[in-house]
């Protein structure tokens, strides 16, 4: 990636005597000529001048210049020596040693668990020593090159470790606080945002509460009270119909491609990806990140895997990944969600920008570097970009192309035009974009809500930030068959339904922070939502009963009724269609667009897994249905690179 032709061209030239163990990691020999008496530009790698070739040597130089790193990064991350083997040289020329951290045990460090948590973060680590506090460093950017040129006094003594050997320290040794970071840091901070359990058996009393007075309700009010209160419902639901052709008629399209920032100005971007079950696919998400158009030298990538996820572990030890990839094992504490696993990589988080991708994204090569720009081009209040998600395997199934219709009108329409009338919007599963120090301050993702991207959208607007839409897509992989599918929808209406039990905890206080406007928008894109579904199976069979019955067993007013629930639903059909045609459309896969016809059938079955969501919502609030990846059939993406 960085060299060229050149890359791993050190790993060759180097002499056996040179390797530990007659493979990649080598043992530096003593330096038998001093140093260069001039001062060279990069100093932090005269310390292996001798040991690779000089136009290495030189291309690593020229490189280094042009991102504004250290050449030790360019070597690292170009495979021409590993980590381990530089900071040995390096430790060796600065009078000092490599410390790989394997023999030294917890109570070594005078940290408690969160300064730990924290050092990590640093690259700074105190050991106590017989003479005292030996400081243990792990450096970063500049960092080599500042100690090649003058170690600081107040660091003596000092010993050097790789980023990773650190990370893997911390992350063993503080376990049970990182895991008590990870699921209750948003209770502890922010508990009002928080949809962590309170009291046992609470929910339930309630829910079972608010059924009993429903029936109570319908039991005791009039036909014509029920069809009043029927109808303000078809108002809201034609409400969020109109917001829905609203965000149509105000999406901008996409604009041209934005000036390409030098390597040299772009930042550290971090990528976390929580894997679980996902030894299928880890080989193309792998491939799909060095496929990047970004510096790997600024990318610091974090899989964060489930401690007894061994098929997964052995997948990625199989890769022999290196720099900039590190692995770290989420603690078993706590519920066993993707937002916790999230939650366990951010304190980690290197990056001024944070993405979030899923195991079996394939995102636009050149998107960090959009939305980079899409950030520099806002104010500091953008706290997040959202790239458009597009169905990969398209063509698998009647449900696949549904799907691929549906994230088109989400992502390619819906979500832009609401970005563009500064509404606030759902996120996205993935490819959401961060600023990372927003993220940390609003709390991070929370761990109980199983939609915790549509939480954490939400949350922003309240902060005082916004999100905006970004044109480029990241392909992925939707369920094709009805099981999965299910699972899937059970566990969106689910964190929806969270999300707004959530949320609406003080209305009052949510109005005045989303803004009117921002407030009645999420009632209709997010309430409506859920509740359309739920209420869809018995509009329908009163709509039904209405038309159909014989004149005696009609409802009171049922001729009056009648036209405005016709009405409402044929709105319903006819904005979520209109939405999927323009997506589908902007996205050139009008050819699709019969599948919608199936719109009706495809109604009822969202109305099966909310209905399904509910009574999970009150038995298994936090239940996480693993989505399984690496089952599609197509590609719609590599027909499109074979031709």
């Amino acid at each position: 990636m960085a060299f060229g032709g050149v890359r791993g061209a050190a790993a060759r030239r180097c002499s056996a005597d040179e390797w530990a163990d007659r493979g990649r990691r080598w043992v530096p020999r003593p330096r038998d000529r001093p140093l260069p008496a001039q001062p060279s530009a990069c100093p932090e790698i005269d310390c292996v001048r001798d040991l690779l070739p000089r136009r290495v040597i030189a291309a690593a130089e020229r490189r280094a210049r042009a991102i504004g790193l250290g050449a030790d990064r360019v070597l690292i991350c170009a495979d021409a020596m590993t980590e381990d083997a530089y900071l040995t040289a390096l430790a060796a020329s600065l009078g000092t040693s490599y410390e790989p951290l394997e023999g030294i045990a917890r109570a070594d460090c005078p940290l408690d668990d969160d300064q730990l948590i924290q050092a990590a973060a640093a690259g700074l680590l105190p050991l106590r020593d017989a003479g005292g506090i030996t400081w243990i460093i792990a450096p970063r950017r500049l960092t080599a090159r500042r100690l090649a040129n003058h170690s600081p006094r107040w660091l003596q003594p000092f010993r050097l470790t790789s980023s990773d050997r650190l990370l893997r320290f911390v992350v063993q040794h503080t376990q049970k606080a990182l895991g008590r970071r990870a699921a209750d840091g948003l209770r502890r901070s922010r508990p009002l945002f928080s949809n962590a359990p309170r009291r046992h058996g609470a929910r339930r009393i309630a829910a079972l509460a608010l059924v009993l007075l429903a029936v109570t309700i319908l039991s005791l009010v009039s036909a014509a009270a029920i069809e009043t209160f029927a109808t303000l419902l078809c108002a809201v639901f034609l409400g969020a119909a109109a917001l829905r052709l609203a965000s149509v008629a105000f999406a901008r399209r996409a604009p041209p491609r934005s000036i390409r920032s030098g390597d040299h100005e772009l930042p550290i971007y971090t990528i976390i990806c929580a894997l679980y079950r996902e030894a299928n696919v880890v080989n193309d998400l792998v491939a799909a990140i060095r496929s990047l158009d970004y510096p790997p030298e600024k990318l610091d990538v974090k899989f964060v895997v489930e401690a007894d996820d061994h098929d997964t572990r052995r997948a990625l030890a199989r890769l022999d990944l290196g720099p900039p990839f590190e692995i770290i094992a989420a603690p078993p504490s706590g519920p066993r969600t993707k937002p916790k696993a999230l939650n366990v990589a951010l304190p980690f988080a290197r990056g001024s920008f944070t993405v979030v991708y899923d195991a079996e994204d394939v995102p636009e090569p050149d998107q960090l570097r959009r939305a980079f720009a899409t950030f520099m081009a806002a104010d500091h209040r953008l706290a997040c970009v959202q790239a458009a998600l597009t169905v990969d395997n398209t063509t698998d199934s009647w449900l696949a192309r549904m799907f691929t219709a549906a994230y088109a009108g989400q992502f390619d329409a819906f979500l832009p035009g609401l970005a563009a009338l500064h509404l606030p919007f759902p996120l996205g599963g993935s490819s959401n974009h961060f600023r990372t120090a927003v993220l940390r301050q609003v709390g991070g993702w929370d761990p109980y809500n199983v939609t915790e991207d549509a939480d954490l959208g939400i949350r922003l607007y309240r902060f005082g930030y916004r999100s905006a839409a970004l044109s480029s897509a990241t392909y992925e992989e939707a369920p094709a068959r009805f099981g999965p599918w299910l699972r899937q929808r059970t566990r969106w209406y689910k964190g929806w339904m969270q999300t707004w039990l959530v949320h609406m905890r003080r209305p009052v206080r949510l109005i005045r922070e989303l803004n009117p406007a921002g407030a009645v928008a999420f009632q209709l894109f997010l309430a409506c939502n859920v509740l359309a579904a739920l209420i869809h199976p018995v509009f329908m069979f009163g709509l039904g009963w209405s038309l159909l019955a014989s004149p005696p067993l009609q409802f009171v007013g049922a001729t009056t009724a009648a036209p405005v629930f016709v009405a409402t639903l044929c709105c319903g059909y006819a904005s979520t269609i209109a939405l999927d045609v323009v997506g589908l459309r902007r996205r050139g896969l009008l050819a699709h667009t019969w599948v919608l016809l199936l719109t009706p059938l495809y109604w009822f079955l969202l109305s099966l897994a909310a209905w399904r969501a509910l009574f999970q919502l009150i038995h298994d609030p936090q239940r996480w249905e693993k989505t399984e990846h690496g089952l599609a059939r197509t590609s719609r993406l590599a027909e499109a690179e074979r031709y």
